[in-house]
Order: structure tokens, then sequence, then C-alpha cells
């Protein structure tokens, strides 16, 4: 459930969108609202993936934008028929090229391509397409609803969005992409009826926001390796805590030599695996990655001797646990690796095995009284665990 947790939000924007476009008819004094309102949620949701440097949100609320105004300004067939096709497309093809930002020199293509588009929606709006032709009634082009090709456009680039580019881990900006798209496609489904098309078309734009910020805030707040959060996080959690609770300081062992010996790729499976095993961590523990080799520990509501039991299995649970890597005598030729492993003399990988120190402190009186106090206390305690010969938990 917590891979799924970022589609919440899109979810509920689109179900509150269809509620409220269902049970509420905007006053004839608001009217201006549905002209207005998409405009500045689609402009602010642009603007933001531009500041934010996210070249596929950049994309997909530019082309919505594109798309809006089109429809406003050129109110046809021939122009619906259009941009039903181009705004799945572009997403389409933002999802097949690898993300470079919005704000470097492949942003120069997305822009050029935009325009190419808005030129071919004008010259359609104003020419002989704009009321529809024998062409727009083709089976692949009848609308609305969305024309066929829409649609197929529409599922291969919702695919792309999820299956592709989000699973399965699912980010807030891939799923609100996704969950835009989607926004975009019910606003098609009802071109016919401009307070629906209105309201979903703000509602995409409000997902690309609502994602974005959400985005920021992960990025700024969760480490990245690991999936743990960073030491933002932390000091924020420190702050608000109340009085009785235990704080943890997790160093791997010998890591710089470890990681001079085997790489740095190897070094971040270590803390990788290091990271998975503290966020298993019980007694209602919460791991965080402090910076570089060393992790925390909050237990928030928990003293150090309750606290200790869990740190001391948490540390002999990454004691027992043998990593497996590729082995530098793995042989190129695949035939003789397969000939190895028949031989039983398998040389594909080895095992390694990773070892953590850990000091704990809390609270106590005057002399430990503020967050920093007691994490200075805990890394001191880290310090004495290194020095009684590592591997091990001090208080």
């Amino acid at each position: 459930m917590n891979s799924f947790r970022p589609a919440w939000l899109p979810a509920g924007i689109v179900g509150v969108t269809a509620l409220g476009a269902w049970l509420l008819t905007l006053p004839a004094e608001l009217a201006g609202l549905r002209h207005l309102g998409p405009y500045v949620v689609l402009g602010i949701a642009t603007g933001l993936a531009w500041w934010f440097n996210r070249g596929r949100t950049f994309v997909i609320a530019a082309s919505l934008l594109g798309a809006f105004a089109a429809m406003e300004v050129f109110p046809g067939k021939g122009v619906y028929t259009l941009v039903a096709v181009l705004v799945p497309l572009n997403v389409l093809l933002a999802m097949i090229v690898n993300e470079r930002g919005a704000r470097h020199g492949a942003a120069v293509l997305w822009l050029a391509l935009l325009g190419i588009e808005a030129v071919l929606i004008a010259w359609t709006g104003r020419g002989p397409f704009s009321g529809g032709s024998e062409l727009l009634e083709a089976w692949a082009l009848r609308s609305p609803p969305t024309p066929l090709i829409g649609r197929l456009l529409f599922a291969a680039a919702f695919a792309a969005a999820v299956c592709w580019r989000a699973w399965p881990d699912f980010t807030p900006l891939q799923v609100g992409n996704a969950g835009a798209l989607a926004a975009f496609f019910i606003a098609a489904e009802w071109g016919h009826a401009p307070n629906i098309y209105a309201a979903f078309m703000a509602a995409a734009g409000a997902i690309l926001i609502a994602s974005t910020l959400q985005e920021s805030h992960r990025l700024a707040f969760r480490d990245e390796l690991t999936g743990l959060p960073g030491r933002r996080a932390l000091d924020e959690r420190l702050r608000a805590l109340p009085g009785r609770y235990t704080v943890a300081m997790v160093d791997v062992d010998h890591f710089k030599k470890f990681n001079d010996t085997h790489g740095h790729d190897i070094g971040d499976q270590v803390l990788k695996l290091v990271g998975a095993r503290l966020g298993e961590v019980g007694g209602g523990g919460i791991a965080y990655r402090y910076g570089g080799e060393e992790f925390s520990v909050l237990f928030p509501h928990s003293d150090m001797a309750e606290a200790f039991p869990h740190l001391e299995a948490l540390r002999k649970s990454i004691e027992q646990y043998r990593m497996a890597v590729r082995s530098e005598r793995r042989p190129k030729k695949p035939e003789v690796g397969a000939k190895q492993r028949r031989d039983g003399l398998d040389m594909t990988q080895k095992f390694l095995s990773v070892n953590v120190s850990i000091g704990v402190a809390q609270p106590d009186g005057e002399a430990l009284r503020s967050p920093a106090q007691v994490v200075k206390a805990a890394d001191e305690a880290l310090y004495r665990a290194k020095q009684g010969g590592r591997n091990r938990v001090s208080r």
C-alpha cells in the first residue's frame, strides 16, 4: 500500500472534481471562472515545472495549457480532434525520451515542437477543418467523444507513464504525470460540456502542482540511495519530540576500506543493504540516513532500556546477512560460466558480510537536554563502540 500512496492525491483531486461537476452548478456571477480558472492553474503548473527543471512535467503542463487555450480560441470540431490527439502524443514522446530537464538544451526541441503544434492548431482553427470535414468523419478520427486514435495514444502514454517510468518506485511526480493525463482524458470525453471540460482541465493542473511540490519535498527530506528519510527530516522530528525518546547513531564499520577494495558500486549496495535492515527495526524505531555511511535510528516514545534490545537485534541481523556480489573472477564468456555452474565451480558471485557499530543516548536532565546534545552524546557512544572493537552497541 505504501507504494501506491502517491496515487491517493491525484485520485482524490479527480474524485472531488467529478463530485463537484455532478452536484454543483456554477452561479452566473462566477461563470468567468470556467474560462480563467484553468488558465491560472495550468499556468502555475507550467511555471513550477520550469522552475524546478522537470522536463516531462513541463511538456505535459504546457501541452494542457495550450490545449485549453486552443479550445477557447477555436472552439470547433477540427481543433478538438487535433488537441485530443496531440496531447497524449506529446506525453508519449515525453515518456519515451530520457528526462533532461526543462531549462537546458533539450528544452529547445520541446519548445520548437509545441510551437509547430500551435501553428498547426491555428491553421486548423481558421482553415477548412475548423467546423469539420469528410476527413474528420473517418473511423479513426470521428469525434466527439475522443477519437479512436486519441484513445490509442492515451492508452500508450498512460501505460508508458505508469508501467515504464513509474513502476515499481511510484514517486509523486511520476504518478502526478499519469494522473494529469487521466484527468485530461476525462475532460476530452466531456468536450461537449464546457463546464465539465474546464473543471477537469483545472484538475489536471492541480494534480501537476501538487505532485511537483510533493516531489520537491521528497527530494529534500528523503535520501535517494537508501529510500530512508534524510537528516533534515530527523532534525524536524527531533524538534517536535517530547521529553522521552532515544537516539542511536549507526556507522558501517571499515566502510572506506571496504569501498576502496570493492569499488563504489559495491559500497552503494552495502549502504542500501544497511538502510533496508535499519528500515525494519522494531520497537517503533524510525531509521534515517544521516550522511555518508552514518545512519540514525530514533525511538520517539522509548527510553534507552526499551530501545537497546531492538538495536542489538538490528546489529545481529546485519552481521548475519551475507551479501552476494559479482566476483572479479567471473568469466567473460557465457558458455564458460555455464560450464562452471554445471561443474559446481560457480565463480559468478562472492559473498560479503557487513558489520555496524551503534551508539545510543537519551535525554538526561540538564546535561543532555536539547536534541542536539542527545545526538552528540549518541555520536560519542558510537565512538566508544568503535574504540571497543566495533560491531557492538554502546551507551
